[in-house]
């Protein structure tokens, strides 16, 4: 895609609700957030593609939610791509952006140019993790995967796992600026049916993939139509009203939905950002033993570890990492 210049919506994510429809949903748009995510790392066109999208997905969720500190999204399979994680850490303070940071694991012999990026996941699952922080039992759900992209599995996850009625339409890709820099770009649209009360689901197979719940098993009556509706509106979006420029997303609210009442709130600043520090590495190396240390070593004497996420490298003294460092005579601590 070409694009004119940057954008003043850029790394934001707008909420918005349709008051005629009971539907909130969120407008997001990635640039720089996602250039610096990929410039961490050296990634095949397929695995860029996928942390792409996962990164605009968990942008998109991670605005739904009152954290206090972190969600995550965690996809693990058993093909050639075998992890991609994503962390989104909620505001510190009113105005401060939020932070999305993300990583892929993955064996590049195995790749396969002519097949989807989705289908060298293979088979396992996606899950939703969101921690509070100190004093709080963090929460997991798990779905399979399903659908054939991280968009369909997140629908898939809402409605298995919270009874919510979701749906994305999302693009992604890299474009060219009039300066000529080349940088990734993304934008997407977030539906959400809001919760209603005593709502009954049958719990004997959903008409989704393998059984899984859909938004079809879950409304009924004027919620359903509501839905439907707004999906059909929702089709007529296209990729370049998703990612601009041409198009705020305020007026690509009022274009697609403004027979069912949009309603805007304030935008949410994204940013790149990574919590690693020297003192949280050692922290995790703190449970293991003299023994384990010393396999870590190198040659020249020190303990070295890489951030996955922002690629931050980091050397120690083994006398003063693992649970026996204390007991070392020599300890400089």
């Amino acid at each position: 895609m070409s694009l004119g210049s940057q954008i003043a919506w850029d790394d934001t994510v707008l909420p918005f609700q349709l008051d005629r429809s009971d539907i909130r949903g969120r407008v997001a748009r990635l640039d720089g957030v996602l250039d610096r995510v990929l410039a961490q790392h050296d990634y095949p066109p397929q695995v860029e593609a996928l942390v792409a999208e996962a990164a605009l997905l968990t942008a998109l969720i991670g605005q739904t939610i009152k954290l206090r500190w972190k969600l995550s999204l965690q996809i693990r399979g058993d093909g050639p791509i075998r992890i991609i994680a994503t962390d989104y850490f909620g505001p510190t303070d009113d105005g401060k952006p939020a932070r999305i940071r993300a990583w892929a694991s993955f064996d590049r012999a195995r790749l396969d140019p002519a097949r989807r990026p989705f289908d060298q996941i293979g088979r396992g699952y996606f899950a939703i993790l969101i921690d509070q922080g100190p004093g709080t039992a963090p929460y997991q759900g798990i779905t399979p995967l399903a659908g054939g992209s991280l968009s369909a599995c997140a629908e898939t996850y809402f409605a298995q796992s919270e009874q919510l009625p979701t749906r994305f339409a999302l693009t992604f890709g890299q474009s060219i600026l009039a300066s000529g820099r080349r940088g990734w770009r993304a934008g997407g649209v977030m539906l959400q049916h809001m919760p209603a009360a005593g709502v009954h689901v049958a719990r004997d197979g959903g008409s989704g993939e393998g059984g899984l719940l859909s938004a079809a098993d879950i409304l009924h009556g004027d919620d359903e139509e509501n839905w439907t509706r707004a999906n059909m509106l929702l089709d007529t979006v296209e990729e370049i009203e998703l990612v601009g420029p041409e198009v705020q997303p305020t007026e690509l609210l009022v274009r697609l939905f403004h027979d069912e009442g949009p309603r805007v709130f304030d935008a949410q600043p994204v940013a790149f950002g990574c919590t690693c520090s020297a003192d949280r590495v050692r922290q995790s190396l703190s449970i293991y033993s003299a023994k384990d240390i010393a396999h870590m070593t190198t040659p020249e004497g020190i303990v070295t570890a890489d951030c996955q996420f922002c690629g931050a490298h980091y050397e120690f003294d083994p006398r003063t990492l693992g649970f026996e460092a204390e007991e070392r005579p020599g300890d400089p601590g």
